[in-house]
């Protein structure tokens, strides 16, 4: 795992430490430059000296010569400067040090010659006859500025560590608050989702602690609605399997064949409403807004218009009414294919279900403004535009199953309609249906 003060640490230190050697790199050049120019401004004057004085070149043996030309500097050790006096031809007529090898070179002023450890910096004035140099070498240059700048070291040291340890010492009573922010939630039992107190946090820390607040209160949402599931549907299955129970014990006390064949056809049935809820609470569950994501894909709303008349088919057929799709164009949307056709399978369901034997439902993909549409109209009883927003609450069934007792349901149909629609950005809305006089549920999805 790893540490955000650690991390954080080692790339300040490492950033100090770069510093300090960029800045001791800067001082080296730095001084190796000024130092260059110092230098070059002496053996200009080195070689002007040198040049007014030639009478000192016409003393008679060699010995003589290289007396006369005596070592500048000559306290400084590596950093001497060389002088040298030559005839136009390139013989050496003296120099400052018998050892040194300094190059020949008639090209008046400031110059470089040689490379590497054979490299000099050499002045040159053209006199008559007569050549004369003075020299240093570039190594010697190089050394006393590395050495300058080497003095840099300690200090720079110093200041990196100082400044280290003052940084650890700050990031360590900044991140405190933070530190006391996740006590506060790692002490929280599971049910206690109150926001934390922004109070003393540093501002940098506020949106992460606004968002923590945020989660904690869609948490508290979601727990609120998923107790409030729980206590609905633990009261609408107790009727139906209350039901069961009675009807059980019916069919145990029949003792006739008709009668029998009567109490297990009731039984039947509620086995499939019981059946029928649990499946509509799972297909609840699944379609709830914090439930699993959605798999988008394209789908072609005509053939899930299609498919879904074909699977309720022959419970209409059964039921004597005349269900069809009016789907003539293609229209495509990104969608999940599973809990649309769940949306359009409870729209036709309910129309159906509600829908007295010889009537007619129609299933209709259309484009309203431009924007796809599925339709499901009927011309069964509607509902009452009062409660046409209250149907689309978990559990509730209104005024149509008061009007209809034998008719089953457990009034999530509409609310797992809804939660899909609202999953997929869709609008669903009810009305009275004008050709037919009953319902019509559309929705309108964005693209």
């Amino acid at each position: 795992m790893r540490s955000l003060e650690r991390h954080l640490l080692a790339w300040v230190l490492g950033a100090l430490s770069l510093g300090a050697m960029l800045l001791v790199l800067a001082s080296y050049l730095v001084t190796l430059d000024e130092m260059s120019e110092v230098f070059d401004d002496n053996l200009r004057q080195v070689a002007l000296a040198l040049a007014d004085s030639r009478e000192a070149l016409q003393r008679g043996d060699a010995a003589q010569r290289h007396a006369a030309l005596p070592k500048v500097y000559e306290e400084h050790g590596d950093f001497d400067f060389t002088t040298a006096v030559w005839d136009l031809a390139g013989n050496r007529l003296s120099i400052s040090g018998p050892n040194a090898n300094l190059p020949f070179s008639a090209a008046s002023g400031l110059s470089r010659i040689g490379k590497g450890e054979q490299a000099w910096h050499v002045y040159t004035i053209v006199s008559g006859d007569r050549v004369v140099q003075a020299a240093q070498r570039a190594s010697s240059r190089r050394l006393l500025a590395a050495e300058a700048a080497s003095k840099l070291l300690i200090p720079v040291l110093g200041l990196t560590l100082l400044i280290g340890g003052l940084l650890v010492v700050a990031l360590r009573r900044g991140l405190r608050p933070l530190d006391t922010a996740a006590n506060d939630v790692a002490v929280r039992s599971a049910v206690s989702l109150d926001p934390i107190d922004t109070a003393g946090v540093p501002l940098e820390i506020h949106p992460l602690i606004r968002s923590i607040n945020g989660l904690m209160q869609r948490l508290a949402e979601a727990f609120t609605v998923q107790r409030q599931f729980i206590a609905d549907a633990a009261h609408e299955l107790r009727s139906p399997v209350t039901a069961l129970r009675l009807q059980l014990q019916l069919l145990e006390r029949v003792q006739d064949e008709a009668g029998r064949t009567r109490a297990i056809g009731e039984l039947k049935l509620g086995v499939e409403r019981t059946q029928r809820l649990i499946a509509q609470l799972l297909d609840l569950s699944r379609v709830d807004p914090d439930g699993r994501a959605q798999l988008r894909q394209p789908v072609d709303l005509a053939e899930l218009a299609q498919a879904a008349v074909v699977k309720r088919s022959v419970e209409a057929e059964h039921k004597g009414i005349d269900l069809g799709a009016d789907a003539p164009a293609t229209v495509t949307i990104d969608a999940d294919p599973d809990q649309l056709a769940v949306l359009l399978d409870n729209l036709i369901g309910n129309a159906i279900r509600y829908t007295s034997p010889g009537g007619r439902v129609d299933v209709r993909v259309a484009r309203l403004e431009g924007r796809p549409m599925l339709q499901v109209i009927d011309n069964g009883p509607g509902i009452a535009e009062a409660e046409r927003e209250r149907v689309l609450d978990r559990f509730y069934r209104g005024e149509a199953r008061q009007r209809d007792g034998d008719v089953p349901g457990s009034g999530l149909g509409l609310a797992i309609v809804s939660a899909i629609a609202q999953r997929h950005g869709a609008q669903l809305s009810l009305r009275a249906a004008a050709p037919l006089g009953g319902l019509e549920a559309r929705v309108v999805f964005a693209t």
